[in-house]
């Protein structure tokens, strides 16, 4: 991959919530009628945003909706409205008992037929479907739970033996708004329009992969106040207004000092991979607590570190008295000297600490102090992936990939401390703030040592007065980014993250908008 030709970022917006159905409906019912924005001028918006939306990536041919008995259906319809406004072949395909005639047509001409016409024959819903360019889903909104009852499901079902374009009207029919969650049949989008703001579970697995490109708009809402919605965005506007700035007249005590504890005898690569990373990140100064023997190879890969030998009790409380930041755990081991080690790096000094790994392993065994002790004396990052949450919190893996968002944020309340959820997508939970959803990762990153380069990563925005929350989900987006920058697919290494992760921090500005429309606040691209 050439720096002169870098992957496009995803756009978005410096703060764009992410909330569930629920608080959705709630915030509508806010806008409309709390603060008098009339339900007509927000459905008039939508409608439109989404036809220019359609009509951008999809210029020609005709259009065919499917229409549900909610807003969503609505919308669909001033979206057919103004695309036949604009010289666009329509129709509608009514999936529900709507009452007639339809005000928000305005009178133009869009041939309606009702789902009753076209029965179970599966050659009459072909002929229809068939005929678009592409399809608007409009069928079930934000509301819905559970799995589509029958007449939907059945329309539901003759779209995708359809193999049209699909563009989704908020979120995909039958994909929970608050999960991801699909019980029943589903709509498999290639587009999916989310109006005010993305919903939280077309960020969430499955709902992520059939929301397809993800846009979100801005249609008339007042500001979302915080506390409206459970989740947020890492968008590359969100991580540049985070990226730590040195000052003009500063220097390496001031940029931050970290020390990695990490790496037993025979796993220096661990605590390599987490050091260089810290570097990377921008630490002033790295120190790395490893037994001595790792020393040769520690000190002749990484020269700008400095080895301290774990045994030496006096010089590591030292280093841990004056860091500020520590992180630990790569490779640590789970044995008595590691147990040992892990309880001095959480009880010396008072700088956040970053736990991953064999130390979240310890944790779980409540040796070297239970997390929720620590955290009640200095700040405190905890970055599991679901094994190490289901060990720290008694679950079984599928209760974690159940309520991946719950967990997270119950861990966060009960420890007292921020969490980074490992997955996909990752999370980061903190007690009384939204969760923030990282839309950076890929599959890509499912590599032996990302971890500890995430865990450096961590430590060294930790050292520079990033606070945890912060760190963990600008952590997050960096590595992600970087991976990207590297362009090596399934081929990526660690090593390649550490690589890129410079050309990721001077990175800036809120992503690529490869629509050049205003009202945009986001646009992930799965193709990118």
């Amino acid at each position: 991959m050439s720096a002169l030709h870098p992957p496009l970022r995803p756009f978005g917006r410096v703060d764009v919530p992410a909330p569930t159905g629920r608080e959705s409906a709630a915030f509508d019912h806010h806008a409309i009628e709390e603060l008098a924005v009339p339900q007509p001028v927000l459905m008039e918006n939508a409608g439109r945003a989404a036809a220019t939306i359609l009509d951008r990536l999809y210029p020609g041919g005709p259009v065919v909706a499917l229409v549900g008995a909610g807003n969503n259906g609505g919308d669909a319809l001033v979206a057919l409205r103004t695309l036949a406004a604009w010289g666009r072949e329509v129709r509608a395909v009514v999936v529900a008992d709507r009452e007639g005639p339809e005000a928000v047509l305005h009178a133009w001409n869009v041939p309606l037929v009702g789902d009753a016409e076209l029965g179970g024959d599966a050659e009459a819903w072909r002929d229809v479907l068939g005929s678009a360019a592409v399809v608007v889903d409009g069928i079930l909104g934000t509301g819905v739970q559970g799995a589509p009852r029958d007449r939907q499901a059945r329309a539901i079902r003759m779209l995708a033996g359809a193999r049209r374009p699909v563009l989704a009207i908020d979120i995909p029919s039958g994909v929970d708004a608050a999960t991801g969650a699909a019980a029943g049949a589903a709509v498999r989008a290639d587009v999916t329009v989310s109006f005010g703001a993305p919903k939280l579970g077309c960020l969430l697995h499955p709902g992520r992969g059939l929301a397809g490109r993800l846009i979100a708009v801005e249609i008339g809402f007042p500001p979302m106040p915080p506390e409206a919605a459970s989740a947020y965005v890492t968008t590359p506007a969100w991580a540049q207004a985070r990226v730590p700035v040195r000052g003009l007249d500063t220097h390496k005590n001031e940029v931050g000092r970290l020390v990695v504890v990490a790496g037993q005898p025979g796993m220096a690569g661990a605590a390599l991979l987490c050091v260089r990373a810290g570097l990377r990140a921008g630490a002033g100064l790295v120190q790395v607590c490893s037994p001595p023997e790792n020393r040769e190879v520690l000190q002749a890969a990484a020269p700008e570190a400095i080895f301290v030998d774990a045994g030496d009790t006096d010089a590591l409380d030292q280093a841990l008295d004056r860091a500020s930041a520590v992180a630990v755990g790569p490779g640590l081991g789970t044995g008595s000297r590691s147990e040992a080690l892990l309880a001095r790096a959480l009880l010396v000094g008072s700088a956040p600490v970053v736990v991953d790994a064999d130390g979240l392993n310890l944790l779980a065994q409540s040796r070297g102090g239970s997390a929720k002790e620590v955290a009640q004396r200095r700040p405190l990052l905890l970055t599991p992936h679901p094994g190490e949450m289901g060990r720290l919190r008694d679950l079984t893996p599928e209760e974690i990939q159940a309520d991946r968002v719950g967990v997270a944020r119950r861990a966060a309340e009960d420890f007292g401390c921020a969490v980074l959820l490992k997955g996909a997508p990752s999370l980061v939970a903190a007690a009384g703030a939204p969760v923030l959803v990282d839309v950076q990762g890929s599959s890509d990153l499912a590599s032996a040592g990302l971890g500890d380069v995430l865990t450096g990563v961590c430590g060294g925005l930790l050292a520079q007065g990033v606070e945890p929350r912060d760190a963990a989900a600008l952590a997050l987006y960096l590595s992600g980014r970087a991976a990207n920058l590297a362009g090596r697919g399934h081929s990526l290494t660690p090593t390649d993250v550490v690589r890129w992760l410079p050309e990721a921090l001077a990175e800036h500005g809120p992503g690529e908008d490869r629509l050049g429309m205003p009202f945009v606040t986001l646009d992930l691209d799965p193709a990118r």
